[in-house]
């Protein structure tokens, strides 16, 4: 029998295919499978929109607290109470200038939903009064706004990179100090501790106005220097109006003259001129032809023992040394979001700008205050003059003029109080911006004419007065905060993306280097310097010009802070010199007790409040209308930009930022 034999043909199928295992939605994985079941599918959702829930339950409660607090603000401020230069020109031109934007932002906004393309309508062809209204600002804006928004905006942003390159230039020479470890030394031998009579005779003068609050601690720090008690005099010069306080100064005084300090108290019945005429009036005592040295210390400092002995052995055996000066550190720099962003700036002011003007050029701005100076370099300048409210800026460049050198000491700090209110802060400020307007209007024959090199006048001109103390303050003010927001109303002129973030960003991260603790606060630096802008513009059109705001002087309020650790210090070196009987009757830093009595019978609780400024607030809606023209135009950095500087114009504003008084 035959066997049935079968053939089976294999062929190779075109679309053969096999199962792919991928993760959980492989078939071959059924255990996998299960684990995405509806139900748990669902509780990723619920967890999700309960998240999306929470963060908007969170932006909703941040914007009612904000809300209540600009409220609250504006229910207990006085807007009356505001200075009033605040209702002068510059202020007008923010309202007509706001109204305005307002009024081009109705315009954009109605154009933008209606759809008008006007670039291929014909004049005939346009309808309404609204579309003819768009058309002629299109028109107008193309002709005559926007040329000169083109050329302004150029002009600004030459002066924004000059002005960059400049401290860019100063960056780098401060790191080439720190590579090449840069300071200044001690020419010859120290004084001979053993022999008294080898140590100059200095005079510690310490200006006071009013100071009731640090008084007592400033008069104590400078009573502790370590120096012989023969070799120095302490000038207390007390300036103050309030017969109260006047009698507490000289009784703390008293107090320390009893323990062999020698010191003396000095009160002017005719009160002008300011600082500079206390210090004048100090400066006419028949016994300060004795003395070689004057230490000047303002009421708030509070120097170590050893600050003597660390500045006055640099003007041996350097004649033509006529300032030395010392650094601040500040006891309250972490106490709010105002004096952190202080500190950044004055850090860098002292490590970098006086640092390297003091290496390379031996000369700088004196700083009012923690330094030292020769005598003879005050007298053959002139002396204290009442021609500006930047005394110590006059002096400087008159001792600079006369050919005197000065030495910055980096590392001998003074501890000092910076403002804690906004208040207190704007009107410092606006002292030291408008001053120097001043003495450039007064100072310039006499920098021409004088027998410096072109080179130092060149510097003393451009550098010093003109790029430093006039373009910052007008290209800050004008770019940032006028052709900006004007921009997004004329597209023609628009600022590139460089302008508005990297280079500020960058030089914004330059400037907080010296204080790298504070890089958390590198945004609200940079968007807060733009917002004193208005104050310092403000300032320097007053000096410049000679208006009457100029004149004003304001002693920057104090709060009487110490540190911990100065405290602790104080105490011990107290235990050490008193008896027991004298530290029960005086227990504390210079008979602070006894102050704080008298101060609570004499001095009745006056309720301060925070208050409003108009200008700060008329731009921060300037800002926030340009922003909200950028968004129809879709510019993401612009919009931010303007958002959040707007934003930063409100807090300042409703004065948010500083101390708050209730």
């Amino acid at each position: 029998m035959a066997t049935n034999s079968v053939v089976v043909t294999i062929e190779k199928p075109n679309n053969l295919s096999f199962p792919e295992v991928n993760g959980s939605d492989s078939l071959l994985l059924p255990d996998k499978q299960k684990a995405a079941s509806p139900k748990q599918f669902t509780w990723v959702l619920l967890l999700k929109a309960h998240r999306v829930l929470t963060s908007l339950s969170w932006v909703a409660m941040t914007f009612k607290s904000m809300f209540l607090s600009i409220k609250k603000r504006i229910a207990l401020s006085d807007v009356s109470e505001e200075e009033p230069k605040s209702r002068g020109r510059l202020y007008r031109f923010i309202k007509v200038f706001l109204v305005i934007s307002i009024l081009a932002l109705v315009l954009e906004v109605i154009a933008h939903f209606k759809k008008w393309n006007l670039q291929m309508l014909h004049p005939w062809e346009v309808q309404g009064l609204v579309q003819w209204s768009y058309m002629a600002w299109l028109s107008f804006r193309v002709d005559y706004i926007a040329p000169f928004v083109i050329f302004l905006s150029k002009s600004c942003t030459v002066l924004f990179l000059i002005q960059s390159l400049d401290r860019l230039v100063l960056c780098i020479g401060c790191f080439w100090i720190k590579y090449k470890k840069l300071k200044p030394t001690i020419e010859g031998e120290a004084y001979d501790i053993e022999d008294c009579s080898s140590f100059p005779m200095v005079l510690v003068q310490i200006p006071m106005c009013n100071e009731r609050e640090v008084f007592a601690q400033s008069i104590a720090a400078a009573c502790q220097l370590d120096w012989p008690r023969e070799r120095v005099l302490i000038q207390v010069l007390d300036d103050s109006d309030d017969g109260n306080l006047q009698l507490l100064i000289k009784d703390e005084v008293s107090s320390w003259r009893e323990k062999g300090v020698n010191i003396v108290y000095r009160h002017r019945l005719i009160r002008t001129g300011y600082k500079a005429g206390n210090l004048k009036s100090a400066m006419g005592c028949d016994y300060v032809k004795d003395y070689e040295f004057v230490a000047i210390l303002d009421a708030d400092f509070q120097p170590n023992p050893d600050f003597l002995k660390l500045t006055v052995p640099h003007f041996k055996g350097n004649p033509e040394l006529g300032l030395v000066q010392a650094r601040w550190s500040f006891v309250n720099k972490d106490e709010n979001l105002l004096t952190r962003l202080q500190n950044i700036n004055l850090c860098f002011h002292f490590e970098v700008e006086q640092q390297v003007n003091g290496v390379f050029l031996n000369f700088f701005g004196f700083n009012g205050t923690a330094g030292v100076w020769r005598i003879k370099a005050l007298e053959d300048s002139g002396g204290w003059l009442e021609r500006t409210t930047v005394e110590d800026m006059d002096i400087a460049v008159r001792a600079h003029l006369n050919g005197w050198k000065f030495i910055f000491l980096n590392d001998v700090k003074v501890l000092c109080e910076l403002p804690e209110s906004y208040e207190t802060y704007k009107k410092q400020q606006h002292r030291w911006h408008s001053g120097p307007m001043q003495l450039f209007r007064l100072c310039l024959p006499a920098i021409i004419t004088s027998k410096i090199t072109i080179w130092k006048k060149a510097n003393l001109i451009l550098l010093f007065f003109l790029l430093r103390k006039l373009i910052l303050p007008f290209y800050s003010f004008t770019l940032f905060c006028i052709i900006l927001p004007l921009t997004m109303f004329i597209p023609e002129a628009e600022l590139p993306l460089w302008v508005i973030c990297y280079v500020p960003i960058f030089m914004s991260f330059l400037n907080i280097l010296p204080s790298p603790k504070q890089f958390p606060f590198l945004v609200p630096y940079l968007l807060f310097e733009n917002t004193m802008s208005v104050t310092k513009f403000n300032a320097m059109v007053s000096g410049l010009f000679q208006l009457g705001s100029a004149y004003e002087w304001v002693v920057t309020k104090k709060t009487g802070r110490s540190s911990e650790s100065d405290l602790l210090a104080f105490a011990e070196r107290e235990s050490k010199s008193l008896s027991e009987e004298k530290i029960s009757r005086r227990h504390s830093e210079s008979g602070l007790e006894l102050l704080s009595k008298l101060t609570a019978e004499d001095v009745p609780s006056v309720k301060k409040k925070n208050k409003l400024y108009r200008k700060e607030l008329a731009l921060a809606l300037l800002l926030l209308t340009a922003s909200a023209r950028s968004l129809l135009s879709a510019h993401g950095v612009h919009f931010y930009f303007l958002l959040f500087q707007g934003l930063s114009f409100l807090v300042v504003g409703l004065d948010l930022i500083g101390e708050q008084m209730g």
